[in-house]
């Protein structure tokens, strides 16, 4: 089987636009920047034989505030210019599919597809949403904390301040998924 890295995209891949403390994608398409690190950082995890994988949740599409075309041509850019695998996006607005984080199903559906082992898995994300669907599908989950104005996640959960930290765990030390990790977790 398969080991998988998932990885949001606003915050993990690329900054996040900040609002009242809150992110959001970055807005226009052309305002997209690559955070430091995370070229080479998704190299080691290639190199490293992970699937990188991005799922990310894209209300404003369904919210009539941006277009899925916008948002392809980004996915189409990222998956050009980065080491990534593929890209899951979730178009919906509310709880109401399975693909929109925090519930698992664009990871079961990638590893259903791909034959990845979710035990041996990790998801990297910046808000609860991202290590809330890591955990109900069976990842060892990394939190990037921006320190945003709204709910961390439920433990457990590795406290990182970016991907290549994110990284550096999980290839640099050899960290065994799915096993009981320092917690870090908490208000």
């Amino acid at each position: 089987m398969t080991r998988a890295v998932f990885l949001d995209r606003d915050g993990v891949i690329n900054r996040a636009r900040i609002i009242d403390g809150r992110p959001y994608p970055p807005d226009p398409v052309s305002s997209y920047e690559i955070l430091p690190d995370v070229p080479e950082a998704l190299q080691r995890l290639k190199a490293a034989g992970f699937w990188t994988i991005v799922v990310t949740n894209q209300p404003d599409v369904a919210r009539g505030t941006t277009s899925r075309e916008s948002v392809e041509v980004v996915h189409q850019r990222l998956q050009e210019t980065l080491a990534i695998d593929e890209i899951l996006a979730c178009y919906h607005d509310g709880d109401a599919c399975e693909c929109r984080k925090p519930k698992p199903g664009a990871l079961l559906d990638a590893a259903r597809r791909h034959a990845i082992d979710l035990s041996q898995s990790f998801m990297v994300g910046d808000r609860w949403r991202d290590v809330a669907a890591g955990q109900r599908a069976g990842c060892t989950c990394f939190f990037i904390d921006y320190a945003y104005k709204e709910q961390e996640p439920e433990p457990p959960f590795e406290r990182v301040t970016s991907l290549a930290q994110a990284t550096d765990l999980i290839v640099g030390q050899g960290v065994v998924a799915a096993t009981p990790m320092a917690v870090s977790g908490g208000s």
